[in-house]
């Protein structure tokens, strides 16, 4: 299958981390939903990666079950700062190079720290965004362990 090869591609290889790419027809605003429609898979194990800023405008990334949202309460809680709240689209194309709706945490143009709910890692298999809109990748869940600063955490609602 032809697939594009974006940062985060490059990067999982640079690992020698296989993968399975998936893609599909991005649908504006369609979300995690969408995509899980039209892959035939459950929106639980489609992975959302969501850019955060706190109160000081620190970029951050939480990793969430597409079927569940974030509590900023309890992440900011969780990370000792007063709020976090989602970058502005602008905001978070600037942190990580790829544009909304196509986000992916591996390859990102800034360092940032990674918050990864708890429950992604019981999970067998995970789709998350290969850096482009309309492209999922499948694999394991273990492959966020190759960031040094991911932090798990119980911030699902």
């Amino acid at each position: 299958m032809d697939y594009p090869i974006t940062p985060a591609v490059r990067y999982l290889r640079e690992k020698k981390i296989d993968l399975i790419p998936h893609l599909y027809d991005y649908v504006e605003k369609g979300g995690t939903s969408e995509s899980a429609r039209q892959l035939g898979v459950d929106e639980h194990s489609v992975i959302k990666t969501l850019i955060f800023e706190t109160n000081e405008k620190k970029p951050l990334i939480v990793l969430m079950h597409g079927d569940r949202k974030v509590s900023a309460k309890n992440l900011a809680r969780h990370i000792g700062v007063r709020s976090v709240e989602p970058a502005s689209p602008e905001r978070a194309n600037k942190h990580t190079g790829y544009l909304v709706g196509g986000t992916s945490p591996f390859g990102t143009r800034t360092v940032m720290p990674i918050y990864a709910e708890r429950t992604i890692f019981d999970l067998d298999t995970i789709y998350i965004n290969g850096g482009k809109r309309g492209f999922l990748i499948e694999i394991a869940p273990s492959v966020i362990n190759t960031f040094s600063h991911v932090v798990k955490v119980d911030v699902s609602i």
